[in-house]
């Protein structure tokens, strides 16, 4: 497998993937469960490079059922999602550890907020750069280009590394 970037580290039947395995994607996402002719076939888990995971039940390579964990814990729910939603803004810290006090808002659910670069804006899986339309992952590497319905999407809602100040000012 080193022509495709990931590692093998399990059982073959037959020369091919099978039984209980940890297979490392070249993203640094790990897979640990279980193969059925090279495929994810069983019970299994994804855990992915940001402290997050997905367990799931896997059929010839497609999740069935599973269960989303963020790197804080908490746990996604298709039909019952009510984070950070219109009728409740607060982050799942909040959620855990209580409000701060008045004048002490909490921006992100990472507290303190990461500190984002200067002109580019913090979009959840990366920092963004809108004059070059690139989004590099928390540890600076490339993840991807920007359409331009990203691009709106992101300078229109997500945090920005100001290069001015902002806010109120008093007069001098």
């Amino acid at each position: 497998m080193e022509y495709t970037g990931s590692k093998y580290i399990g059982e073959y039947v037959d020369g091919r993937m099978e039984g209980k395995a940890k297979y490392i994607l070249p993203t640094e996402t790990v897979y640990v469960g279980e193969m059925k002719d090279g495929m994810f076939h069983g019970e299994g888990t994804l855990y992915y490079p940001n402290g997050s995971q997905y367990d799931a039940v896997w059929e010839n390579g497609l999740a069935i059922k599973g269960t989303y964990t963020f790197a804080d814990g908490l746990h996604y729910d298709e039909k019952n999602w009510h984070y950070c939603d219109g009728y409740d803004r607060r982050f799942f810290t909040e959620i855990r550890n209580g409000l701060k006090p008045a004048g002490m808002a909490q921006l992100t659910n990472m507290d303190p907020p990461r500190k984002i670069p200067k002109g580019w804006y913090d979009c959840g899986d990366g920092f963004y750069n809108p004059v070059t339309r690139v989004i590099k992952d928390y540890r600076n590497r490339f993840l991807r280009n920007a359409d331009d319905d990203e691009h709106e999407w992101i300078t229109r809602t997500c945090r920005k590394g100001y290069t001015e100040i902002v806010g109120h000012r008093p007069k001098l």
